[in-house]
C-alpha cells in the first residue's frame, strides 16, 4: 500500500474536503482518502497495481478541484 498528498488550491469547506475525499474513493485501488481543509491537500492510500497517478489527477478535475502539486 503507497501514500501520496496532493496539494489542492480550490478546496475550501467541509463539504468541498468530504466532496473531494468521496471522489477519490470511487478511483479503483483507493482504499482511503481524508481531505484537510486547513492544509489544502488530499492524502490517498492505495494499491499502485489498481491505478495510477492519472487516475487520480482525473478524479480531482471531474471533483471540480484544481490540483496544484504533489507533496512527498
Amino acid at each position: 500500500m503507497h501514500e501520496k498528498t496532493f496539494k489542492i488550491s480550490n478546496i475550501n469547506s467541509d463539504d468541498d474536503a468530504e466532496k473531494l475525499a468521496r471522489a477519490m474513493l470511487e478511483v479503483w485501488g483507493i482504499s482511503q482518502a481524508e481531505a484537510s481543509t486547513e492544509h489544502k491537500t488530499v492524502t490517498i492510500k492505495f494499491d499502485e497495481r489498481m491505478s495510477s497517478q492519472e487516475d487520480f489527477l482525473q478524479a480531482v478535475r471531474e471533483a471540480g478541484f484544481d490540483l496544484t502539486s504533489e507533496q512527498l
